[in-house]
């Protein structure tokens, strides 16, 4: 039921209602971005706090961050290794508290539950689940949970369009569009990748398909959370520049093939060993599971991280080292080997048991070092027509890994060329993406479980209701 024009409310939605497209989203698209941008800048430094808290000040362990982060190469080693296992507990502990009292579905990732507000009810998602997304993903994180810092920053704008939604009273269409612009743009924002964020929030929310409504506004939206983001916290590149004139070679096809089967394989393994653990963990009942769950799922990441520090928070940091090729070199390579699986397995745990935290940042990290991996083994044996540093593979492994497994390939192709600044790899990158997604959507695999087939089997669903 429409409501009644009086009040402030209520005269503003209509003229918003009654407004052509073109004033209607300029309104819709600046209001969103200006709230994603500053919920990714309010999020970005209570996580950045945090971290120093827990793991800096209590640990003794400096996480290294990647050059949009400050660029501080890190600690060598654990000062106090024993506190280390219990920070992380403690720190999942609290967060699935915080949780389980306030906002119960504010747990896992929580793209999914803003893809699916897109499919079912685009007014569902409740104000104070922000609110406590932003908290306990920043305790769950900061304590070094292995989560992304994207999935917070994509519930924060989208739960705004769905609070616009219900306050302007938009038409269930344009509610749809308002959310899905609400995930790009948080996403964009968080990663400095505003093209990148208003491309996925046109093609996150299905899986062979592209929403073209959320297309152009979503171009206002993110490029609006961009400017807001970048005004308090800069606008360089999250990694630099990690590919500086990258020139294509044909003698590196090859390579650009093996790349993108490998990384389909390592995508697969993500999704499926996230969700088997998310399934594992749902058949568990214990009391109190919702909370020891999590808390469980954080001693083994800190029991793991003892052996493997690189799987802590989010690891962009170790992105960053291990396109130098001179530190890539120095880490042991049998960590380069193990990490995109450990990676995988530490996400799972801290997430997947019910913590809180985005499974893209992690996905990054896990392609990246499918890369590193595999110009390491390249490299170790001499093999013709490789390029001179880890870059191009990293770059292009990022790309492939997790486009690939959400289903959103241009989107993240775009994404992480904006963050690494590696424009000059995109020729190579379609090739290996292409393969990489072709590879996936032979299986019914996918990171995001909400998204629907296509355009026609969402309106089919929504027709039956």
């Amino acid at each position: 039921m429409a409501q009644a024009d009086t009040g402030g409310a209520g005269r503003l939605g209509a003229f918003v209602r009654n407004s052509g497209y073109l004033r209607k989203w300029l309104i819709l698209g600046v209001a969103i971005g200006i709230i994603a941008g500053l919920g990714a800048v309010v999020f970005f430094l209570a996580l950045r706090y945090t971290t120093e808290l827990l793991l800096g000040g209590l640990g003794g362990y400096d996480v290294p961050t990647a050059r949009g982060d400050g660029n501080n190469p890190g600690s060598p080693g654990f000062s106090r290794a024993w506190a280390i296992p219990v920070i992380t507990t403690l720190g999942a502990l609290v967060s699935a508290a915080i949780v389980a009292k306030f906002a119960p579905e504010a747990r896992g990732h929580g793209t999914d539950d803003a893809i699916e507000a897109v499919h079912t009810d685009p007014r569902a998602i409740r104000a104070r689940v922000v609110v406590v997304k932003m908290v306990a993903s920043a305790l769950t994180i900061g304590s070094g949970g292995s989560g992304g810092r994207e999935g917070p920053t994509a519930q924060i704008s989208a739960g705004f369009g769905s609070l616009l939604t219900r306050w302007l009273d938009l038409a269930d269409d344009d509610g749809r569009v308002a959310v899905s612009m609400g995930i790009g743009s948080g996403i964009g924002a968080i990663f400095g990748a505003p093209l990148g964020g208003a491309v996925l929030a046109a093609s996150i929310i299905y899986r062979r398909d592209f929403d073209y409504r959320a297309l152009i506004p979503g171009f206002i939206t993110s490029g609006t959370a961009y400017a807001v983001y970048g005004a308090f916290l800069g606008f360089e590149p999250l990694f630099g520049q990690l590919v500086t004139n990258y020139a294509f070679d044909p003698a590196q096809l090859p390579w650009f093939v093996l790349i993108g089967i490998v990384s389909a394989a390592i995508g697969y393994l993500y999704a499926r060993t996230f969700y088997a653990t998310v399934n594992l963990a749902g058949r568990i009942t214990v009391p109190g599971g919702a909370v020891l769950k999590p808390a469980v799922g954080g001693l083994l990441v800190g029991l793991l991280a003892l052996a493997i520090p690189q799987i802590l928070s989010s690891g962009y940091g170790w992105v960053q080292l291990a396109a130098v090729e001179s530190t890539l070199l120095a880490m042991p390579l049998w960590i380069v080997l193990v990490l995109p699986v450990a990676k995988i397995v530490a996400t799972s745990l801290s997430i997947g048991t019910g913590g809180s935290g985005g499974i893209f940042g992690p996905g990054i990290v896990i392609g990246c070092f499918v890369g590193a991996a595999l110009w390491r083994l390249a490299d170790l044996a001499g093999a013709p027509a490789l390029p001179a540093g880890p870059g191009v593979f990293i770059v292009l492994a990022m790309m492939a890994c997790f486009g690939s497994v959400a289903h959103a390939p241009l989107a993240v192709m775009i994404m992480v060329a904006e963050m690494t600044g590696s424009f000059s790899v995109l020729p190579a990158a379609m090739i290996t993406v292409g393969i990489a997604y072709l590879l996936i959507i032979r299986t019914d695999v996918g990171i995001y479980q909400a998204q629907r087939l296509d355009r026609e089997t969402a309106a089919a669903e929504r027709a039956g209701r």
